[in-house]
């Protein structure tokens, strides 16, 4: 990621962080089981545990994009927790697509195609940290 695609990301971060997690969890979700139904059976128990756990993971992985390095522990206890459950590679395309999604609508007019290609390298690095894990 380049340094103004990190920033970009920690803006737009910051502005979603005021939304209330179990909305932005709902809408992320709502929108992941729409589009990609398949994946609704991975996904056991309350789901508001879930959309807190959604929201503090981006938190983190926010707080620390320019320090990757960082997140050993949390990455690889999320491989191991994603594994049991089921989750393949291919889901990773699936959950991106409906991420992107769910930031564009929360950031309305803040949304644009820079924030978009900034996101994406967000996830994709995540994505790459994750599937060297597995």
């Amino acid at each position: 990621m380049t340094q103004q695609q990190v920033r970009l990301v920690k803006q737009t971060w910051k502005l979603l962080r005021e939304v209330n997690p179990i909305l932005l969890g709902d809408v992320f979700y709502g929108r992941l089981f729409f589009k990609y139904p398949f994946l609704r059976p991975l996904f056991k128990g309350p789901m508001d545990a879930q959309y807190r756990k959604f929201f503090d993971m981006l938190s983190l992985i926010v707080a620390r994009i320019d320090l990757p390095d960082t997140l050993g522990t949390e990455i690889a206890a999320l491989v191991r927790s994603h594994n049991g459950y089921g989750v393949q590679p291919s889901h990773y395309e699936d959950v991106k697509a409906a991420l992107l999604w769910t930031l564009e609508m929360g950031l309305g007019n803040d949304w644009n195609e820079t924030v978009r290609q900034a996101w994406e390298a967000c996830y994709d690095g995540l994505a790459q940290l994750m599937l060297a894990e597995e």
